[in-house]
């Protein structure tokens, strides 16, 4: 923590959800959520500033997670974000795959040059875990020791889509045991069902991303506080600290905020904040 004299914030922190893409395909990715949502985003999104706002709220390493929003723009994606890893002391570079790309040779491709894990934004990429194209990178997530983060429950918007919820999530844990698997958003909004899915499976990790923070309801229907302190407690070392920066309608702070204020034991604080996010990365 900080002196008594600023608000709390974390301290030696990683991030585990941050996006860092090129500035055409951040661009579009908020343009469509401004279009769908009206969001509007006060953050910056090159590589140097994003890391001196994430120091400033306690952030030592974030996970940056790139996705494919259609085939054949992966392999120069996962460069591109191993590229800016290269140059940084904070980035961990995932990479991603489209399900219509040459799935193996791409993901082999990425994990060789350095990619510490996959990431899948599973409705807008149209590939749900469990989606057997994805076979090949999930083969070779177990043979690397790579985790995977999935976008695999219904927020913000993705109610309506075949390619999420916890039974193809938890399909994929079943499958793949010997893969660490993320699902971001706690869930949301199937939380109690993945978090129930996450006691039941070693290898299941969630993450805070947008559905802990204070500023949450402004923006879905969803409350922070329907998670009781006693799931940081009995899962921790598999609830992991995450914001979604630079792609969020509200201050950095209000990911955390919420999050400092529970009652919770100093190794679940410590597993939230860091721990969990080594498990996940295969550092402990």
């Amino acid at each position: 923590m900080t002196d008594d004299s600023e608000p709390p914030r974390p301290d030696g922190a990683t991030d585990v959800h941050v996006h860092l893409m090129p500035d055409r395909l951040m661009r579009a990715i908020r343009g469509a959520l401004n279009d769908e949502a009206g969001w509007e985003f006060p953050h910056p999104t090159d590589r140097k500033s994003m890391e001196a706002e994430l120091r400033e709220h306690g952030i030592d390493r974030y996970c940056a997670l790139p996705y494919a929003h259609k085939p054949n723009i992966a392999r120069d994606l996962n460069q591109w974000v191993l590229d800016r890893a290269a140059d940084s002391e904070m980035c961990v570079p995932f990479a991603t795959v489209h399900g219509d790309d040459d799935v193996r040779a791409v993901v082999r491709e990425a994990f060789e040059a350095g990619a510490r894990g996959l990431k899948f934004q599973c409705p807008v990429q149209e590939l749900a875990p469990d989606d057997s194209r994805l076979d090949p990178a999930f083969e070779l997530a177990a043979e690397f020791d790579r985790p995977v983060l999935f976008h695999a429950g219904t927020a913000p918007m993705f109610r309506d889509s075949p390619h999420v919820g916890v039974d193809s999530f938890r399909s994929f844990l079943e499958s793949y045991p010997e893969v660490r698997a993320c699902a971001a958003h706690m869930g949301t909004f199937e939380t109690e069902e993945f978090i129930e899915t996450t006691r039941n499976h070693d290898n299941a990790f969630l993450d805070t991303c947008f559905a802990m923070s204070t500023a949450v309801g402004d923006y879905v229907d969803f409350d922070p506080k329907s998670i009781d302190d006693s799931v940081f407690e009995e899962l921790a070392g598999q609830v992991m600290y995450g914001s979604d920066y630079p792609n969020m309608p509200h201050p950095y702070r209000a990911e955390y905020e919420g999050l400092l204020e529970r009652d919770l034991s100093e190794e679940a604080f410590e597993a939230l904040f860091s721990g969990a996010a080594e498990r996940f990365l295969g550092e402990r």
